[in-house]
């Protein structure tokens, strides 16, 4: 084999092994430019209790125990100021100056109480999530969906 006939094989084989580097790297490179969308897929709606215990006699006791539950699945908190969780009527909760710990949650409740890490409060005197259908979204500073819960139970 001549020495110009093995610079071309090896010139080959390292054009080949770079084309297929550039391709596995190309998607990741891709993704790792989309930060944001990293951040916020790992916050979701993980949890539900629409109907509360016992009858709906609208005491804020019972308003309290119908709630939305916000999970962050990081490490990292995420800060959720400016964030907006809505029902299917447009009933809308803005989250204000909140920062959700990283591998935590927060259950945001319909009535009326005193905000904490794991607890918000809407302090609404009316139930707002339908028992047996609705449909939950939370949404980023800039609108963007996070995440979606909807159910439709029927009796």
């Amino acid at each position: 084999m001549s020495a110009s006939s093995t610079a071309r094989r090896i010139a080959a084989t390292v054009l080949a092994a770079g084309a297929v580097v550039t391709v596995v790297a190309l998607p990741a490179s891709a993704h790792d430019g989309d930060r944001r969308h990293r951040q916020d897929s790992r916050v979701e709606i993980s949890d539900v209790q629409a109907n509360s215990p016992g009858r709906d006699n609208g005491s804020n006791r019972s308003l309290n125990a119908e709630w939305v539950e916000i999970t962050n699945n990081g490490r990292r908190s995420v800060n959720l100021d400016g964030w907006t969780l809505r029902d299917r009527d447009g009933n809308r909760y803005r989250f204000d100056d909140f920062r959700l710990r990283g591998h935590s949650s927060v259950r945001i409740h319909t009535g009326e109480g005193r905000d904490t890490r794991t607890d918000l409060y809407q302090d609404r005197d009316d139930y707002i999530w339908g028992n047996r259908s609705d449909k939950a979204t939370l949404r980023d500073d800039r609108g963007n969906v996070v995440d979606v819960e909807s159910w439709n139970r029927r009796r």
